[in-house]
Formats: C-alpha cells, sequence, structure tokens
C-alpha cells in the first residue's frame, strides 16, 4: 500500500510514526518473552501454527499462559496481568471461583463423571435456563458453534426449507462466520446462506427486509439468524427498532427467527432478547453457561423442539453427542447459575461495565479510539477519524495490545474484552488510567 508523501509526516496521520513505534514494541515483546517463545517453537512441531484456536495466534508468537487465580493470569515468563479475555466471556466466573470448586470437586467424589444415561442433573439444569431464559424447551450440546447448528438443522426440518438470511460480520461458531460480507471458506452449508451487507440500524432494518423477502420469494427460506449485539464483529450492539423490524420481516416470510444468545444471554438477567421484546423461535446459548466447561444450548417454543427432537416422535432428528449431558458440566454450569450469577448479580455487574465503557469513552474523546459494547462485553476500535464509519487501524490497534500487556493487562489481540465477575475495582481504574497514559503518550498518532 502507498501513501501521500504529506499525509505521512502530518501530525494527525502519521502511519511511520506509527509503524516505528509498532515495531519498537514487538522488539520489547520478544525480548520480555523468551519463555512463550520457546514454547511456540516446541508446540509447532506437533500444532499447527503452535495452537488449536486460530484466534489465539498471534505475531511473532503467541503468550503462553501457565495458571490462572481469581481474575488474574500468569505467563510461562512470570508476568502477571488482570485477565480482560474473560475466555471469549465463558470465563465470566474467573480462574478458581469457589462455587464453581465445590461443585466441580462433588460432582467428583459424589455423582461420578459421565454415567452415560440420562441424569437428575441434566433436568435440573434444563429447568433452570428454561426458567432464566423463558424458553418452553431446550437440549444441551457442547458449544455455542454445536448450538446453533441443531438449531439451524431444526429450522430447516421444520419449515422443510433450507436458505438461512444473516448478517455482514455475524459470528456463529467456528463454521459460521459471515465477516466481509460473505460466508467464510469454511462456512458448513455455505452455499445456503444469504448475507445482509449492513447490521444494526435503520438502513440495515430496512435492507434486511427486502433480503428476506426477496429470499423467501424462492421458497426455500427456512430461518433468519441474528445476533442481539455482535460480538466477534467488535460488541456492536443491535438497536431494538433493527431487531424488531428483522424479527417481523422473518414472521412475514413464514421463516424461523433465531436468535444468537451465546454471548449476549450474560448482559441481562434474561437474555438480551427478553429486554429487547423479542419472542424468537428459537435461542442459542452457550459460553459461560457451561460453569468453566464447554457448554451450549438451544431451545425456544415446544411445537418445535417437540417435533424436530423429540426421539418418541416419528420422524424426529437424532440429536446425539457422548459430551452433550455430561455430569461436571450440568452441576458446574447449574451451580454458576443458580448460586453465582443471579438474576440481581447480573444487574450490578451489567452496570459496572456501562460505567467502566463509559469512562473509557471520556479519557478517548477526540483520538481515533473507541469503546462500543453493552454491560460487561466492550469493543475498542481504531478507526482513522475516530467513527466507526471510517477506515480500520490496525497497526494502533496492535500498539494498544503490545503496550496493555506491558502494563499488565491481559485483551485480545482483536480488541474485545469481556470482563469477569469480582474483577477489584482498582483494577478497572488501573485500566482507564492506562488507556489515557497510552492516548498520552502516542498523541501524535493518536489525537485527531
Amino acid at each position: 500500500m502507498s501513501f501521500n508523501s504529506d499525509f505521512l509526516t502530518s501530525p494527525h496521520g502519521s502511519y511511520k510514526e506509527a509503524a516505528e513505534a509498532l515495531a519498537a514494541a514487538q522488539s520489547r515483546y520478544v525480548a520480555n518473552n523468551p519463555l512463550s517463545k520457546k514454547q511456540h517453537e516446541l508446540a509447532v512441531e506437533s500444532l499447527p501454527g503452535g495452537n488449536t484456536r486460530t484466534l489465539l495466534h498471534t505475531s511473532p508468537f503467541p503468550l503462553c499462559m501457565k495458571h490462572g487465580k481469581g481474575t488474574f493470569v500468569w505467563d510461562e515468563d512470570g508476568h502477571k496481568y488482570t485477565d480482560f479475555v474473560g475466555e471469549l466471556s465463558a470465563g465470566l466466573y474467573g480462574h478458581s471461583h469457589p462455587v464453581i470448586r465445590t461443585a466441580i470437586l462433588s460432582t467428583f467424589d459424589d455423582i461420578g463423571l459421565s454415567l452415560g444415561s440420562t441424569t437428575t442433573y441434566e433436568a435440573r439444569y434444563a429447568s433452570l435456563l428454561c426458567q432464566r431464559f423463558k424458553l418452553e424447551r431446550v437440549r444441551m450440546a457442547n458449544t455455542g458453534t454445536e448450538a446453533n447448528l441443531h438449531a439451524l438443522a431444526a429450522a430447516r426440518h421444520y419449515t422443510g426449507k433450507r436458505k438461512v438470511v444473516v448478517f455482514n460480520g455475524g459470528y456463529h461458531g467456528g463454521c459460521f462466520f459471515f465477516g466481509g460480507g460473505e460466508a467464510a471458506p469454511n462456512t458448513a452449508d455455505k452455499g445456503d446462506f444469504v448475507v445482509v451487507q449492513r447490521y444494526g440500524d435503520e438502513e440495515a432494518a430496512v435492507e434486511a427486509e427486502r433480503v428476506i423477502e426477496e429470499t423467501a420469494k424462492g421458497g426455500d427460506l427456512a430461518a433468519v439468524l441474528v445476533e442481539g449485539m455482535q460480538g466477534a464483529g467488535g460488541c456492536l450492539p443491535g438497536s431494538k427498532e433493527f431487531l424488531l423490524a428483522v424479527q417481523e420481516a422473518a414472521k412475514r416470510a413464514s421463516a424461523l427467527f433465531i436468535l444468537d444468545e451465546v454471548k449476549t444471554s450474560r448482559l441481562v438477567p434474561n437474555g438480551l432478547g427478553q429486554e429487547l421484546g423479542l419472542s424468537p423461535d428459537l435461542v442459542t446459548l452457550g459460553k459461560y453457561l457451561g460453569g468453566g466447561f464447554s457448554f451450549g444450548a438451544f431451545g425456544g417454543r415446544k411445537e418445535i423442539m417437540d417435533s424436530v427432537y423429540d426421539p418418541r416422535v416419528k420422524g424426529s432428528l437424532a440429536h446425539s453427542g457422548t459430551f452433550n449431558n455430561n455430569t461436571m458440566t450440568m452441576c458446574a454450569g447449574h451451580a454458576g447459575l443458580k448460586e453465582v450469577f443471579t438474576e440481581e448479580v447480573c444487574v450490578e455487574f451489567n452496570k459496572v461495565g456501562d460505567d467502566l465503557r463509559e469512562r473509557l469513552n471520556d479519557v478517548a474523546k477526540g483520538t481515533r479510539l473507541r469503546f462500543t459494547g453493552r454491560g460487561s462485553l466492550i469493543g475498542l476500535h481504531f478507526r482513522e477519524d475516530g467513527t466507526l464509519e471510517s477506515q480500520e487501524r490496525a497497526d494502533l490497534r496492535d500498539l494498544f495490545w503490545f503496550e496493555m500487556l506491558e502494563r499488565g493487562f491481559w485483551i485480545t489481540r482483536n480488541g474485545s474484552i469481556a470482563m469477569i465477575l469480582d474483577t477489584p475495582k482498582e483494577e478497572l481504574d488501573r485500566f482507564v488510567d492506562a488507556v489515557s497514559r497510552f492516548l498520552e503518550s502516542y498523541a501524535g498518532i493518536m489525537t485527531l
């Protein structure tokens, strides 16, 4: 890519200065983390790229964490970090919550692992999930990806149709990503998805209504799948008006409306859909609801769930999975939701998140940095003119990531923050101060 030389030397747009700062930060990173580098070199001998989760790969090599306790993690080189990765929202309870620990130990000692049968523990947890998230029926899976896979299978079986309308920037699991306005190469049933190019606002609602109507005319539209707030898309909330319009368009087209709450169910007590007045046909869940273990769930209207997945019904679909009702997950997940993340705790926790995001945006005023999100899920964006519509500055985001590591904060390199319960207030204050100091230190390339 080439740049105008005047722009390179301008006080507000120096790509050259940013490149120099980034190179220096990366050099410090390499020098500070020799054991992570060594571990990466060992890992590539058995793992493609040295990891088994693509998102966690970073250049020149990823940090390798050694252990975690409470809301902190330590890497192989002994550096301590406040954990803002929060396992991409699955780590809500932190790394050693006493209630989760008790549930794990009592399950191991008193129940046992993988009993190979139905159990009272899965029924108990299903009842709590239905009550909490206002579902008539629910079935368990192992991940949010699986939850969406089975929800889509339900929609196709129930309607007898194939096509699914989704949205640009949407992420519904490892094989359902629609960034860049199209289905990723590894998308399952790639040819069955129709991607709406906008998300979240009034213009997006108009486009969605048009796309849903046009797709339905082909006679093969099974479902519309949408997040109430796009997670991988950068914690971008959809407006209530947008989501209601999408829901109504799906209803007019006789397509099922599927709301992906794998991340957003933690933002309000009964899930974001309930807060926004939505009535989805199916809902998908996951992440933190496993109590630290792998988990997914999908549920909704009983006439859909019973006709598609009740094995007593002739022609129903098989839904198998060795670990769907794993006793450890059923008990830890239940303990976390019932005893720790109560509705009252959910409200207070997300107020803390809203306050943190507001404070961060206050210190970022007049810069290229902007924070989005809702409650305890926050996205950060570096943009050329400070608006989400302008060009992304990945170089500034990378610089920020390196600098925050040096200050003791663990976030994802793509700019995602998922808060953990009971993160000390002084650590939140320290993060706001670190962001402020970062923007001051690099005022020449950060200030608009």
